[in-house]
């Protein structure tokens, strides 16, 4: 157990202290930042600017249309509607209108320019030309302003006063959705969405990243012939053991600082956009009860050392880090089916493909906190995946020692599968 405890503290010191640790460490939450500050910062730089109004409306629906566009384009009641110039042609005389126009935008004597056919209350087909038509707020701010009274025109024609038209148009309905679970009200059904996806990314990045850290790591000794050394006083099944259980320490020491961080960060955001002179709308942060706090841990830590132990097979198995990026493919396709399969799962947490996928002890890691984030999973249902995921761990580990007591001090060629056969045939 000294022994152990000596290559785990030497793998996990080995690498907190290097630069690269620090870098990564930092970075997430930065990332959490900007995801966090961006939103509202770009929610007031993207509003429509004062082009949208210095347009000119070719109306040839023979209505007030174009007025009433005009008036909204200004600013309303409060605003001024006269940098919007409405020109009332017929249908006839449109195309020449339109070369008109096209002529003053390309002299910058004008923004733009709005056609209304004289079909377009019944067919609702207006065309925008100008030099902002690929300015997204402009263009959304236009066509919400064209909708809505296109839609008010038609209501009226239908007998609608025009008070009753101009309050039905402008309704909005907002749908909340409440998740209610056995033990009642779990919050948002949409920050629960996105609370599962940002789970998952972030099991499948770690497990991924640390578990390729094992690979390289063990690449690194093989081709620097260090291993010669090590293994020379270390077993090389307590070699590979302190080696996994150090790399995973190191993940999990930057997941909790990353945790810290991302709460802080939710906690004061509302004072810190306020401070910044921005519009601050409060964050619900998910209800994590202990309880799933330690089966998401589990699953982390099951699922580094399902994949970790494959990923140091494969360096035994190689000699060179370019082949090891081959060699390992069919590991990391294992590890991105989970991924592949977050938009069907979402979409039916409890169906039949989701509780299949969350047995698999390969997609497991990642699909049943899935689960667990979106909809509510029954005990038996979790246990079973725990329980499959732990023989898989288990076989993998055996495994794994197995070719690496061999592999690690193999050195000039790639190893067959025939050979490994042997390895394990000889170790058993």
């Amino acid at each position: 157990m000294r022994v152990l405890w000596a290559v785990v503290k030497r793998e996990y010191l080995e690498r907190v202290r290097t630069r690269w640790f620090l870098v990564a460490t930092l970075f997430g939450p930065f990332l959490f930042a900007a995801l966090m500050f961006l939103p509202a910062y770009m929610g007031q730089r993207t509003k429509a600017s004062d082009d949208v109004s210095r347009i000119r409306i070719l109306d040839a629906t023979g209505t007030n249309l174009g007025e009433l566009v005009a008036f909204d384009l200004g600013g309303g009641i409060t605003g001024d509607p006269s940098a919007t110039r409405v020109v009332r042609v017929t249908e006839a005389g449109l195309a020449a209108a339109e070369s008109t126009a096209t002529a003053d935008v390309a002299a910058r004597r004008l923004k733009g320019y709005l056609v209304f056919p004289s079909r377009l209350l019944v067919e609702g087909g207006a065309r925008y030309a100008g030099v902002n038509a690929t300015a997204l707020a402009d263009m959304d701010f236009l066509r919400g302003v064209v909708q809505r009274r296109v839609l008010a025109a038609q209501l009226q024609a239908e007998g609608v006063s025009e008070a009753s038209a101009e309050r039905i148009t402008r309704t909005r309905v907002q749908l909340k959705a409440d998740r209610i679970t056995a033990s009642g009200r779990a919050g948002s059904g949409r920050l629960s969405l996105v609370f599962a996806i940002g789970v998952a990314m972030l099991l499948y990045m770690t497990i991924l990243l640390y578990g390729q850290n094992v690979l390289r790591s063990v690449i690194e000794e093989k081709t620097t012939r260090v291993a010669e050394v090590i293994v020379a006083s270390v077993r090389p099944a307590t070699l590979l053991a302190g080696k996994v259980l150090g790399v995973g320490a190191v993940g999990l020491t930057q997941m909790v600082i990353w945790l810290a961080a991302s709460l802080l960060l939710a906690r004061y955001r509302g004072g810190l956009l306020r401070a910044l002179g921005l519009a601050a709308s409060p964050i619900q942060l998910p209800e994590i009860g202990v309880g799933m706090a330690v089966v998401l841990l589990l699953y982390f830590l099951l699922g580094y050392i399902l994949y970790s132990s494959l990923f140091a097979a494969v360096g035994a198995m190689t000699t060179s880090e370019a082949e090891a990026q081959q060699a390992q493919m069919p590991i990391v396709l294992l590890l991105v089916a989970g991924v592949m399969f977050l938009q069907p799962v979402l979409g039916a947490p409890d169906g039949r493909l989701a509780q299949m996928l969350a047995w698999i002890p390969f997609t497991a890691p990642i699909m049943m906190p899935l689960r667990m984030s979106a909809a509510e999973v029954a005990p038996w249902d979790i246990a079973l995946s725990i329980v499959t995921l732990m023989a898989a761990c288990y076989i993998a580990v055996y495994l794994a020692a197995r070719i690496y007591r061999t592999g690690i001090l193999m050195y000039g060629k790639r190893a067959t599968l025939r050979e490994v056969a042997q390895w394990l045939k000889r170790a058993g």
